[in-house]
């Protein structure tokens, strides 16, 4: 199988199985993650997932050049002819939180990837790079926007035009991941925070992403404004509640989704 899924604690870990490959994105493995994403946020056994790939040597190397020559259809069959998702990586804009643990290489497509996760967290060997421009390509899944965004015009510009690679302290000094560890301890560290993000109020965490995603496209004053609606929103939740509750009896909340 080319994406191995096991769920346990309400966190699901999605994990690329083409070691040989480097976890480079055949057509195949691209329609299974597309697929996934969604049945994944809509399963209220799992409340946040860790997206990672298998071995030591790569997260992901991006699409698998040797599969993925450009198709038989002109560009108006495939904008009219047929539904496709508007980006490669549609599927993933899931409303609960991802969390990227980066064990080695992320290049092209695979450092796209890690950049629509939430929260992502590198191996020391890890590597990272916007390769497109090399092979006559541009970074088409979210790059040219996500990464600018996430670490400065400057700094995203000087990856994207060069196709320069970085290694994992450089990624934590530009802010590109949050933590970089052993890689011995990769899974582990994103599973702790994945589990810590678990424990919390389900409702609330999606809330965040939310406000936080749609929010980085809005003036201040109307994502502020959007910001207070919610918390209006979740006042008289279950949950909400309960956290109250536990908090006066000392004691761990249980949460509900409600």
């Amino acid at each position: 199988m080319t994406l191995l899924i096991e769920i346990s604690e309400r966190i699901a870990t999605v994990t690329l199985n083409r070691p040989e490959a480097l976890n480079s994105l055949d057509p195949e493995t691209l329609v299974e993650l597309n697929e996934a994403f969604p049945r994944l946020d809509q399963n209220d056994d799992v409340r946040v997932v860790i997206l990672t790939g298998s071995g030591d040597k790569a997260f992901c190397t991006g699409s698998d050049l040797k599969k993925t020559m450009p198709p038989a259809e002109s560009v108006a069959q495939l904008t009219f002819g047929r539904k496709l998702p508007y980006y490669p990586f549609a599927g993933l804009d899931i409303e609960k939180p991802i969390v990227c643990a980066v064990n080695g290489y992320a290049l092209a497509g695979g450092m796209e990837l890690a950049l629509l996760s939430d929260v992502r967290v590198a191996a020391s060997n890890a590597e990272f790079g916007q390769s497109e421009v090399r092979v006559g390509s541009i970074p088409a899944a979210g790059g040219t926007q996500r990464l600018p965004r996430l670490i400065g015009r400057s700094d995203a510009m000087l990856m994207m035009l060069t196709g320069d690679r970085i290694d994992a302290a450089a990624a934590l000094r530009l802010g590109l991941v949050s933590a970089v560890v052993e890689p011995e301890a990769l899974q582990a560290h994103a599973r702790a925070i994945a589990r810590r993000m678990a424990e919390n109020a389900p409702l609330s965490v999606r809330a965040i992403k939310r406000l936080v995603r749609d929010g980085m496209d809005e003036d201040l004053e109307a994502a502020i404004r959007r910001e207070q609606y919610v918390l209006g929103v979740l006042r008289d939740t279950q949950d909400r509640i309960e956290g109250r509750r536990a908090f006066q009896e000392r004691r761990p909340p249980v949460y509900q989704g409600r």
